[in-house]
């Protein structure tokens, strides 16, 4: 196949088919479509329709199975030669990709080098990469945050980081799928504004979309539905009344009364209720509210302002510091067994992101879920069931995997699981995030029907104007109900600890010395090594400026557990003098020395270790293994090894939050998880490995579509923006750990 440039457009599709079964249902089936120099083109069209794979193709994401592809004046397919890997690769070196979660698209822990990624894989050279890093952060605002940790940020300053990623990348195209679907009313604003200046810069703009205030400002709206592409210009803004130079994405607070602290027939009561993280940012404050039974009531406010966390201690999913919850005459502090078994049988929760609350092989057995842990029998199930999937309009996807649905798809089979159970109180966090309009009304009738049954709805909601057309009344967070945003357990080193002497040492050196230390530890076998090793830890750890608070977040758990390993020792070592008898069971001086022995120096491990992981972004971390690993460079794909350590480092914190999040999702629709005997929880932690699993191959694939995206290349040479260099500190503090291995070796030798 010949890179023939194409005069014109940048995007051009003849033509194209796309199947995801070997041609037996059509995604795409005949697209033709041109995207113009600097031309802004919306896509529509409802949930499954192909419009995140149209996306894909436009993005050289993904190579259709007929026709032919020109991105950027290369033909990277058609039909006489298949898919041309290198003109891909070319063809992607100009077009950003944005996609609808953030999260799967940031691949380090600092903001700077998150954005300098993309120039690095495009191997631009690194005096250049400082200026592209700021230019882009500059660009959407982020440039006060640079040396923050991204995946701690709320989503929409998630998407500025990830948009900043592709303008560093000097991207002609951008596509964006959905940017804007989590977020709140100003963070939506503040990415369509970043959205609009990159446009106005000459950036052609292909963006998937079901809000019609961001269709108003594309040259063409282009509709996807049964596998073609139609223009539908004039006639969607026709039908919306929507001028095509007008936007305005904010949304004032409906005018709708204000949630009091009493209610006449309460099905919901916080009482001076508070609720802090582990950080001791408060996020619930005193807070005294009453719900009226029966009653919609919209929960408004920012990202981070407490909205999730107050659906949390309302489902006893976690309990409140102060005060007491009541639902439906069940009142608790902190919840027992029977009361969050009682619990599930009222209320029901419909968490904000659908793919963690599935977890069954179909979708008709994960809708079953529910009602089968309340005890029904199978025609009563397969009653609920059916109704369910009939209320919210998915019954001909019953026997799908519900893993390969699309997003607003899945969405739907989790109200249908919710559903199923048949709840006197529901809980729905943003449940028309990522629907087509035809399915948010079908959303809205079904609020309207469950309303007139009775049923107490609490609508955690972004949009005002579903706000004001189905809630009676509202509760503001944000104001005096909240105090702060969350602020995240720490990622990253602190503000002080950033620039601490051990910060500021070249990561080989850390590794080494770090690595040495603690692999010494576990040879120490007397009190003098102890000393010796206690005194280096300490010093090292003062060095850090990370303090005993930080220190203590970070280790707490591995000392639960080298606490309960030194209680074990105490009992099974019999060795030494006798101290105290209880029965035939006796507590000695040898079981004290051992427990002692074994417990500090595992700590110091554990101390060493948090240390430098606080210190040490993972992105330095596996520089500095590339680095020691090049001389096997002939003989191991060594960039490769880094590139995966580093991603693992990165992702681990968002696997043991969706660890969390499926686990809740099913003690939330009464699964034994939480609720069942010793044996019964056993089973149902070890049946959520399979949704674990799942997730990990989800953020696998979309991993390698943003390392596509971003041009990243198995092999292809990559430019460093911070080179590694040894200073004289450096050598310096690996000194100081040969002078404690000195210590160590002479305290065994003159140990009698």
């Amino acid at each position: 196949m010949t890179d023939d440039v194409v005069a014109g457009a940048p995007i051009e599709l003849d033509g194209v088919r796309f199947s995801y079964d070997d041609g037996a249902t059509w995604v795409l089936d005949g697209v033709y479509l041109r995207v113009g120099p600097g031309e802004r083109i919306a896509l529509v069209g409802p949930n499954g329709a192909g419009k995140s794979t149209l996306a894909h193709l436009i993005a050289g994401l993904a190579a259709p199975d007929h026709g032919t592809v020109r991105l950027m004046g290369h033909t990277v397919f058609d039909d006489a030669h298949g898919a041309d890997a290198g003109a891909y690769r070319k063809a992607r070196r100009s077009i950003g990709v944005v996609f609808q979660n953030p999260e799967d698209q940031i691949v380090t822990t600092t903001v700077a080098a998150d954005v300098a990624f993309g120039p690095e894989n495009l191997n631009v050279a690194p005096a250049l990469i400082g200026d592209r890093v700021h230019n882009a952060l500059s660009a959407v605002g982020m440039d006060g945050l640079r040396d923050a940790d991204p995946t701690a940020m709320s989503g929409g300053q998630q998407q500025r980081v990830a948009i900043a990623g592709m303008l560093a990348m000097d991207s002609r195209v951008l596509v964006l799928d959905e940017p804007t679907a989590m977020l709140d009313p100003q963070a939506r604003a503040d990415v369509l504004a970043i959205i609009e200046r990159v446009h106005q810069r000459g950036t052609a703009i292909v963006m998937v979309t079901h809000h019609p205030d961001e269709v108003a400002h594309a040259d063409r709206v282009l509709a996807v539905e049964h596998g073609v592409v139609r223009d539908v210009t004039a006639r969607y803004a026709h039908a919306h009344g929507v001028p095509s130079q007008v936007h305005s994405p904010g949304a004032a607070l409906p005018d709708l009364p204000r949630v009091g602290r009493a209610a006449h027939d309460p099905a919901v009561v916080f009482d001076h209720v508070s609720f802090a993280y582990a950080d001791g940012a408060p996020v619930i404050d005193d807070l005294t509210v009453g719900i009226e039974r029966g009653s919609t009531v919209a929960l408004v406010g920012p990202n981070g302002s407490g909205k999730t966390t107050f659906a949390r201690l309302l489902c006893a999913l976690i309990d409140p510091d102060e005060g007491t919850i009541c639902v439906e005459a069940l009142r608790w502090h902190h919840a027992k067994r029977r009361q969050r078994k009682a619990l599930r049988r009222s209320l029901g929760l419909i968490m904000q992101r659908p793919e963690r609350q599935l977890f069954a092989a179909t979708v008709r057995e994960d809708v079953a879920y529910g009602p089968h842990n309340q005890g029904l029998d199978e025609a009563a199930v397969r009653e609920r069931v059916q109704e369910a999937l009939d209320l919210v309009g998915i019954a001909d996807l019953a026997d799908r995997d519900p893993f390969s649905l699309s997003g607003g798809q899945q969405r739907l089979a989790a109200i249908a699981g919710v559903l199923a159970c048949r709840p006197r109180v529901l809980v729905m966090d943003e449940p028309t995030a990522s629907l087509d309009e035809a399915a948010v009304e079908r959303v809205h009738a079904i609020m309207r029907t469950l309303h007139s049954q009775g049923v107490t709805i609490l609508l955690i909601t972004h949009d005002m104007r579903a706000a004001q057309q189905l809630a009676d009344a509202m509760l503001v967070f944000g104001e005096r109900t909240t105090v702060r945003q969350k602020a995240p357990e720490p990622r990253i080193a602190p503000s002080n600890a950033r620039y601490s002497a051990i910060s500021r040492l070249d990561p080989r050196a850390k590794v080494i010395g770090f690595l040495v230390l603690m692999f010494s530890a576990f040879t120490m076998t007397s009190w003098t090594q102890l000393a010796v090793g206690c005194a280096a830890t300490l010093a090292i750890a003062a060095a850090s400026r990370l303090g005993v608070h930080v220190l203590w977040r970070s280790t707490r758990m591995f000392a639960v557990v080298l606490l309960i390993m030194g209680l074990f020792n105490m009992l099974v070592v019999r060795s030494g003098t006798p101290l105290l008898h209880i029965g035939a069971w006796a507590l000695t001086t040898g079981g004290l020395a051992v427990a002692a022995l074994y417990t500090i120096r595992f700590m110091l491990v554990i101390v060493l270790g948090a240390v430098i992981m606080l210190t040490t972004t993972p992105t330095a971390l596996t520089d500095a293994f590339e680095s020691m690993m090049s001389v096997f460079r002939k003989v191991l794909h060594v960039q490769e090894i880094a590139l995966v350590m580093s991603l693992a480092l990165r992702f681990l914190p968002t696997i043991a939050d969706e660890t969390v999040s499926i686990r809740d999702a099913q003690a939330a629709r009464g699964g034994s998880i939480e609720t069942g005997s010793p044996a019964q929880r056993v089973r149902a932690m070890c049946a959520i490995i399979v949704p674990i699993f799942a997730g990990v191959i989800r953020h696998a694939d979309n991993l390698a579509l943003a390392l596509d995206a971003r041009c990243y290349q198995e092999g292809e040479p990559r430019s460093h923006w911070h080179a590694l260099r040894m200073h004289a500190r450096d050598w310096w503090f690996l000194a100081g750990v040969a002078v404690v291995l000195c210590a160590l070796a002479l305290s065994a030798v003159f140990t009698i």
